[in-house]
């Protein structure tokens, strides 16, 4: 037994005092890790997504580009297919089985012969080649299609990202007009205390908070909404309340020239293309027609053991054959007129894509540079104006120099503009969003 005061058992205290320390100070890094890590949690909940953190989570998490994406993975594979070589022919044949006795002889199997048959299909005029490359080109064709699709979902994307944003500066605007009129309101009362403001005009005034209050509340329900389309195209379960975005909601004077866009668009537009890929394809398929309609000969060669030929020493023997289809009456013709009216098709459906994209570009160029001269004079102007005369009639309200009416209508005629404003911002940024799907990226963030 271990007396309490040896040094083994002061030695095996100390080392268990020292475990006790380690094990405290482990517990205090975890919690501390779990601390750090919830708050950086929390930091980015509520600082929110910028649009690029958004793009990039869309592009990662969408069904529907997903599974398109399955769709050219699937193209991809029939090149393989396509560039295939026929597989040889075998053949085992016997001949030659004794059936019934003959001069009282019966010797079943003395005269078999055994011959194993190879042959294989030759295929002339490149038809591997050809159906390779357009095996590829219908590749390059899902591949453009798949661009097209993320272009378009993209503007979709885009468009829900702005009006959340536009819901919640409706909402801030809301909030900053109620905080305004409850100090007006708080004057107004101690106007009425002292017996500058009657009873009737200081219920007018209180009960037009109601309105405020009215607002906010479909500000908050419209900014829900747009979270709950945006999350829908994002695949995220993530709570409505835990969920936000961030981003600049403002506008730029700055557009370039329309020429400039519509050359971008030339060169950017996946649907634009996948079309000039249909002629290419097409032009191969008729190539692919005109080999097919050419011969195609069947090598064959084949052992034989126990042949019952003219030649009693010839036990073992070696045979070949050709087999050459007569391409008389079926010489692929229909296919060869088929494919030649396709390459036509293709290339007018081409020119119809390019006026499509000039028709996209001129439209949202316009519909851009239109809300840009809308937005100039309420950033320059308006807006100024109507804080201006707001400030102005409040304060001479507030002294006894305007009337209760003109009190109102200048607060509805500031909430008017402000709304306004914030609209034409949001009207911009989807004729923004609008311009950039035309044109097949981003010229204009």
């Amino acid at each position: 037994m271990i007396s309490p005061r040896s040094p083994r058992a002061l030695w095996l205290a100390r080392r268990a005092g020292a475990g006790r320390r380690s094990i405290r100070a482990l517990v205090k890094w975890s919690a501390l890790c779990v601390v750090l890590i919830a708050s950086s949690e929390i930091a980015s909940a509520q600082s929110g997504y910028t649009w690029d953190q958004v793009k990039a989570k869309f592009e990662a998490a969408n069904p529907v580009l997903k599974s398109d994406q399955l769709n050219v993975d699937e193209m991809k594979a029939e090149e393989i297919t396509a560039y295939l070589r026929p597989n040889p022919q075998f053949t085992m044949t016997e001949d030659g089985v004794q059936l019934a006795r003959h001069n009282g002889v019966w010797q079943p199997l003395s005269g078999v012969q055994l011959q194993p048959n190879f042959s294989y299909l030759h295929e002339r005029e490149h038809k591997r080649a050809l159906r390779r490359d357009s095996a590829k080109e219908g590749t390059q064709i899902a591949a453009s299609q798949h661009e097209d699709l993320e272009r378009n979902m993209l503007f979709s994307l885009r468009s829900a990202f702005v009006q959340t944003l536009e819901a919640k500066a409706v909402l801030d605007l809301a909030k900053a007009d109620l905080e305004y009129y409850d100090q007006i309101i708080e004057i107004s009362r101690s106007r009425f205390k002292a017996g500058d403001l009657a009873q009737i005009d200081l219920d007018r005034i209180e009960l037009l908070r109601v309105q405020y209050e009215s607002e906010i509340q479909m500000a908050i329900v419209n900014l829900r909404s747009q979270k709950i389309a945006l999350l829908q195209l994002l695949d995220d379960r993530t709570p409505v309340d835990q969920f936000d975005v961030t981003g600049f909601y403002g506008f730029t004077g700055d557009l370039k020239p329309l020429n400039n866009f519509e050359q971008q668009a030339l060169d950017a537009r996946p649907d634009l293309r996948a079309a000039v890929e249909s002629i290419e394809q097409s032009k191969t398929n008729h190539k692919l027609a005109i080999s097919n309609g050419s011969t195609d000969p069947t090598f064959g060669a084949w052992y034989t053991y126990n042949p019952s030929f003219n030649n009693p020493n010839d036990q073992q023997t070696l045979g070949l054959s050709v087999n050459i289809p007569l391409r008389i009456f079926d010489k692929n013709q229909g296919e060869k007129q088929r494919t030649l009216i396709d390459i036509d098709r293709n290339q007018q459906l081409t020119e119809a894509a390019r006026a499509q994209v000039f028709s996209d570009v001129d439209s949202g160029y316009e519909q851009v540079r239109s809300n840009i001269a809308l937005l100039i004079p309420y950033r320059d102007k308006y807006k100024d104006q109507a804080i201006r005369v707001r400030d102005t009639v409040t304060y001479a309200y507030q002294h006894g120099g305007a009337s209760l009416m003109d009190f109102l209508n200048a607060q509805s005629d500031y909430r008017v503009v402000q709304l306004a404003y914030l609209q034409l911002i949001g009207s911009y940024m989807t004729a923004a969003s609008q311009l950039n799907l035309a044109v097949g990226r981003e010229v204009i963030q």
